[in-house]
């Protein structure tokens, strides 16, 4: 029992990134909706990134995204930590520093109110430490407890990170490890524990490591509910390249390979499949591949840089090389 004393996904059916939309309907619902922007507008929804981007003045865009979803966890103090870092992480994705939040918020009229105040004062320390300020937000009843954040950050015009943009040649580079669905499911409860903490870590130490380099990415997005191949195959189609990622590279949260060879899936992972059956090539063990769709919440940023700035995240900043961009047409490779 945890300290509020109610165990939160005893209260829904699906929970975290895992809920989210497949990418296939999502991606027809967006192409529906794409119309031409504003001039100010540099990134919208033509295509779509990890957040949008608005010029403000020469030297100022806002960056403006939200993320929300049902307890993935029993903890209320860790499902508002990780949702927070989640829904900062897109700006980050995007080259940005995070400036205001507002919490977006469904809770059931049962649920007790000592639980709620937990999810939104861990929330807030998060956004704070994000270097952020929570400022308001909306909440409405719901049979099934819903938690997230509209968060809004700035960038520099012209240093704006977007999926675009990977060329030959260049390393990929991961900032955490793969398999939270996996382990979330079917884990043991020290394994669990170990993935929730790195959950609940923001990526804004991974974004100024990046945003440091000499010779900026060329590429980054965040991995979430699509997985690393879903994610990844949004980075290689934008670049029309082909992405290889090393199969034996990849960093996993202890306890995930096990779960994953035992046979535990969530519910996101038949949906990953389906929208990537025919752009992504696999020539790995089953239970590996599905840790590369597995859904992730709160997942790493992936970085496209050249070779030698990758050295340096890997040696001082904690990335893991996880594969290379090569010549071809868009697709992903899981060697």
């Amino acid at each position: 029992m945890t300290s509020t004393g109610i165990k939160l996904t005893e209260w829904t059916a699906c929970g975290g990134c895992a809920a989210k939309w497949g990418a296939a309907p999502l991606a027809a619902l967006v192409r529906e909706l794409a119309g031409t922007g504003a001039a100010s507008l540099l990134v919208g929804l033509a295509p779509f990134d990890d957040a949008a981007v608005y010029r403000l003045t020469d030297d100022v865009a806002l960056v403006s995204t939200t993320d929300f979803f049902p307890p993935l966890v029993d903890d209320p103090g860790d499902f508002g930590a990780i949702a927070a870092a989640n829904a900062c992480s897109d700006v980050f994705a995007m080259g940005g520093r995070v400036v205001l939040a507002l919490n977006v918020a469904a809770f059931p009229e049962r649920m007790p109110t000592e639980a709620i105040a937990a999810i939104l004062a861990a929330a807030a320390e998060v956004v704070a430490e994000a270097g952020g300020t929570v400022a308001g937000g909306h909440t409405i009843r719901s049979e099934e407890p819903i938690f997230g954040l509209a968060v809004q950050g700035v960038v520099h015009p012209a240093r704006v990170w977007a999926k675009s943009g990977a060329r030959p040649g260049d390393t990929l580079v991961l900032s955490k490890p793969l398999g939270t669905g996996i382990v979330l499911a079917g884990g043991s409860d020290a394994d669990k524990r170990s993935a929730i903490a790195r959950m609940r870590v923001l990526n804004r130490g991974a974004a100024e490591a990046l945003a440091a380099l000499p010779d900026a990415p060329h590429a980054v997005t965040d991995v979430t509910g699509f997985g690393l191949l879903g994610h990844g195959w949004e980075m290689a189609e934008r670049s029309a390249v082909t992405l290889c990622f090393d199969g034996a590279a990849l960093p996993l949260y202890a306890g995930a390979l096990a779960a994953a060879q035992a046979g535990t899936r969530t519910g996101g992972d038949p949906r990953n499949r389906a929208h990537l059956e025919a752009h992504v090539t696999s020539h790995v063990d089953e239970a590996l591949e599905a840790l590369a769709y597995d859904p992730q919440t709160s997942g790493g940023l992936l970085a496209s840089v050249v070779p030698e700035m990758a050295g340096r995240l890997v040696d001082e900043h904690g990335f893991t090389a996880v594969g290379a961009v090569d010549v071809g047409p868009p697709r992903v490779e899981l060697r």
